[in-house]
């Protein structure tokens, strides 16, 4: 028998992220930490401020839960390199809240604009 996740649980997870993240950074290797997406592996950042980062959680295809982010626009590039990956934190908790690789890896100079699509992080039913 398969194990069931309450749709209420799903729901309480992303919406986590849809109320508490703040940043959506591009960075040059895969963090695990607070401090490595937003220094060690960082190139640039866009502050959305908290709660602005996702959209409201919602029904996922064929099942479980999704947010979608807002894209990226205008970001701020500080530090030369190449981008290979995605990072959203929480900056009031000091927390990586996700992370995820970038389709393509996009060489980025400082002083310059980034941006980025929209993407969607999914919780399936279990």
């Amino acid at each position: 028998m398969a194990n069931i996740l309450h749709d209420v649980f799903l729901q309480s997870g992303l919406r986590l992220l849809d109320s508490d993240s703040s940043h959506i950074y591009i960075v040059n290797a895969d963090p695990t930490t607070y401090t490595q997406a937003t220094s060690t592996f960082a190139l640039g950042n866009k502050n959305f401020g908290a709660g602005a980062v996702f959209g409201t959680c919602y029904a996922a295809s064929p099942n479980g839960q999704r947010v979608t982010s807002t894209a990226v626009t205008d970001g701020t590039v500080t530090a030369a390199g190449t981008a290979t990956g995605w990072a959203v934190v929480t900056q009031a908790s000091s927390r990586l809240d996700a992370n995820g690789q970038l389709s393509a890896s996009q060489v980025v100079a400082s002083g310059n604009t980034f941006t980025l699509g929209q993407f969607d992080i999914r919780i399936p039913n279990q």
